[in-house]
């Protein structure tokens, strides 16, 4: 008997490991329809905004257990734009993101939990001025999946936003000007790439 129970065991754990595998799927960045913003305060009376407009990455997303799904984002530094030449400019250099040293930002998830329907929390390494730190994410999505009517691809869509501080990255330029606090909001479309 004990035998018995044990191969049922076996293959109980064979059926659902094939099955959290065939439940994980992998989506694609959109880099047309994605990007990241960031907030920050000018001298403690206004906000600035801007934008990084070149991102990419993947998601891992498990359908039956979404707090098995998981994320890599890569933004690149150098697209920055916050709609003054001027200031890119500043952004890009050694004072605060130094781009020609370090070209990327990246996020890569660790945990993923319930935050509440259609919300996520997602636990991460974000890497800032080559320096590394974990953050929560607070994720809206990810939606339902739609079918792209012009390339019949199946595309989904998700929010996130986190706030950090830049001088825990050692983005420390222009502390009397610049705010510390800086909220970083991830908008992605992602895209389910055809059978090979």
């Amino acid at each position: 008997m004990s035998r018995k129970i044990s191969s049922l065991a076996t293959i109980s754990l064979a059926l659902f490991l094939t099955l959290s595998a065939s439940a994980q799927e992998s989506w694609q960045l959109d880099p047309n329809h994605s990007s990241a913003q960031f907030a920050v305060r000018h001298l403690g009376i206004s906000t600035v905004r801007g934008t990084f407009t070149k991102v990419s990455g993947t998601v891992q997303l498990n359908e039956a257990d979404l707090t098995r799904s998981s994320a890599e984002v890569t933004i690149d530094a150098t697209s920055v734009d916050t709609r003054v030449e001027t200031r890119d400019n500043d952004v890009r250099s050694p004072k605060f993101l130094d781009v020609q040293k370090f070209p990327t930002i990246t996020f890569k998830s660790k945990k993923v939990e319930p935050a509440g329907p259609g919300k996520l929390r997602m636990t991460g390494d974000l890497t800032i001025h080559g320096v590394t730190k974990e953050v929560v994410l607070d994720v809206d999505g990810p939606t339902p999946a739609v079918k792209d009517a012009r390339s019949g691809q199946q595309r989904r869509g998700a929010s996130a936003t986190t706030t950090i501080n830049r001088q825990d990255f050692g983005v420390s330029g222009a502390p009397s000007v610049v705010g510390d606090e800086v909220t970083i909001t991830l908008d992605i479309e992602m895209i389910k790439p055809a059978p090979k």
